[in-house]
């Protein structure tokens, strides 16, 4: 009963956060992502369904804008959870450098085009 109490709590407080902030990720800008990067952003993994995680988490500040999401696996965006993208990139050692880079440049092609 413990984990209902916590899991509904946590849901409270995504949802406050949530209505807190403005989201301005459109649908159009989404598709173009996930077109962009084919695939899992983080290990390029195309055989999962692909879901939105906020390179800075919404539990942090982050928001659903062009700049902040990319598409990850159910896999990735579990293991980042609510860390910071370069530290959990590090952490799994990968390159945060040249993941950083690609989503800006991605990013700036899409915003350009949409």
């Amino acid at each position: 009963m413990a984990s209902r109490t916590r899991a509904a709590t946590y849901a409270r407080r995504r949802k406050r956060r949530m209505s807190l902030v403005e989201h301005d990720l459109t649908d159009a800008q989404w598709f173009a992502l996930m077109e962009a990067w084919g695939g899992c952003a983080y290990c390029g993994n195309v055989a999962d369904a692909l879901q939105k995680d906020c390179m800075l988490p919404i539990s942090r500040g982050g928001r659903y804008t062009l700049a902040n999401v990319v598409p990850a696996c159910r896999s990735c965006n579990a293991s980042k959870c609510n860390t910071e993208v370069t530290t959990w990139l590090r952490r799994k050692k990968r390159d945060d450098g040249a993941f950083l880079l690609r989503q800006v440049q991605i990013a700036h092609v899409i915003a350009a085009d949409c």
